[in-house]
């Protein structure tokens, strides 16, 4: 297993804004609908929707809304039919995009993907033109404060596939058929995650260089983040922070 990360999502390059925190807790209100109807309200026998949750309270949206998500993906009231797409397609220089996205009229998610990939000099491709470029993997964050000895010996015992460290965090990362498994496995060893989700992982990364390609990517990316139907972007590049802090997306 590895001791350093070799993946830096580009996402995490800027921060949200105040503006985007509506558009961020649409995402997670979608993701609680979704999972609590198609596997009922209870987060103790639903693990997606305890997972959804978890990452929503993370963020700050309030009880009051995860409850409504709750009840309405339960059937109470008037509930959205949501279904979940994937759209693939290259930014500029050859940089593979993988958008996930939850919406209740995919022609309208669809043209909106389409227009901002073109935009930026992007185009949108078919089904898996870019998505095998890309692991599937669930992806377990932990504080620096636990003991990375232990955890990395619990992960192993887990079937966990490794264990990576960064400047400020720990990731377990696993096979999506072993992640519910490991996450509830570390819990019972009181291993406490900061984040538990299902991620995807560029098998090489592009290193862009040039300030006029990076823009184009981080400003694909970001409008892209900021359409209410796409919940998550994944892209194989990697920006250093010198020339991400040089460009205003």
């Amino acid at each position: 297993m590895s001791g350093h990360s070799k993946w830096a999502n580009i996402k995490n390059k800027k921060a949200k804004t105040d503006s985007q925190k509506a558009v961020v807790f649409q995402k997670y209100s979608r993701e609680i609908i979704v999972a609590a109807r198609l596997g009922g309200p209870d987060p103790a026998g639903n693990f997606r929707l305890r997972t959804a949750i978890e990452k929503a309270k993370a963020s700050g949206l309030p009880n009051d809304n995860i409850k409504r998500a709750i009840d309405k993906g339960a059937g109470a009231g008037s509930a959205d039919n949501y279904e979940e797409i994937v759209y693939e397609g290259y930014g500029s220089g050859g940089v593979a995009v993988v958008v996930e996205a939850m919406t209740d009229n995919r022609n309208r998610t669809a043209g909106d993907v389409r227009s901002i990939f073109t935009k930026f000099g992007g185009n949108l491709g078919e089904s898996n033109c870019v998505s095998w470029m890309f692991d599937k993997k669930g992806s377990i964050e932990f504080p620096q404060d636990v003991d990375f000895d232990a955890l990395f010996e619990a992960s192993i015992n887990l079937d966990a596939d490794d264990v990576e460290q960064d400047d400020e965090t720990y990731r377990v990362l696993t096979s999506v058929e072993n992640f519910q498994s490991v996450v509830e496995g570390l819990e019972k060893e009181g291993f406490k995650s900061t984040s538990a989700e299902l991620t995807r992982i560029p098998k090489n990364m592009i290193d862009v260089t040039d300030i006029q390609t990076a823009t184009s990517v981080m400003r694909l990316i970001d409008r892209l983040e900021e359409l209410d139907d796409v919940q998550n972007v994944y892209a194989n590049c990697e920006i250093s922070d010198d020339l991400a802090n040089q460009i205003e997306v």
